[in-house]
């Protein structure tokens, strides 16, 4: 678990590095892209590191954010749809898979906004609803509704509050990367675990 909270803190550092390059905001939409399909690290860091640079740009960040987190999603979606469960499993263990599942056969597309607002990894379920072929429309509108009320929340925090939120982000970024680092592998842990219980409770019936 450390190392791979130290290798999560390594990618946090590289993905972040970008805000200070003079091409951070075609970064900022490559990750956000990739996140919702594949990237192992979401946006959230390099967004945050950008908006305390330029406050003025937060807003106009989060809408970079958003927009290319939400393509990324119709392309897991689109991953999912055409790959198939197989794929679905060679990418992510078996119980990661099982809770899901369960999520969208109880939630059905709320499960994608459940994943988009929270640390749950959400390129698990963007590939996962292709795979269950869920509505495609709804689909689309519950990831545009909960990344972009998850971003343009990060992205107002730092247009509305500017120079007081840059103090705070730079006395305590390191801790704040720390903390998306852990958050990340807390939620695919609370996939394991979920996907375990899953599995035994239906094994016993």
């Amino acid at each position: 678990m450390q190392a791979i909270k130290a290798w999560l803190a390594g990618m946090v550092a590289w993905v972040t590095h970008f805000a200070h390059t003079s091409y951070g905001t075609w970064a900022l939409f490559g990750f956000s892209f990739a996140e919702s399909s594949f990237f192992p690290i979401p946006p959230d860091p390099l967004l945050m590191a950008m908006a305390a640079v330029h406050p003025e740009n937060a807003l106009w960040f989060a809408t970079v954010c958003t927009a290319a987190s939400v393509l990324g999603g119709m392309f897991g979606y689109f991953i999912g749809y055409k790959g198939g469960r197989p794929l679905l499993h060679r990418w992510f263990k078996s119980e990661k898979v099982q809770v899901v599942e369960n999520y969208y056969h109880r939630y059905d597309v709320w499960a994608v906004g459940i994943a988009g607002l929270t640390p749950i990894p959400y390129k698990i379920f963007t590939i996962a609803g292709g795979v269950f072929a869920i509505n495609f429309p709804r689909f689309v509108l519950a990831s545009l509704l909960s990344r972009g009320l998850r971003f343009y929340a990060e992205g107002f925090m730092f247009w509305f509050f500017g120079p007081q939120i840059q103090t705070f982000i730079k006395s305590y970024f390191e801790w704040i990367m720390i903390a998306f680092a852990v958050l990340l592998v807390g939620g695919f842990y609370f996939l394991g675990v979920m996907g375990k219980k899953a599995i035994k409770k239906g094994s016993s019936q």
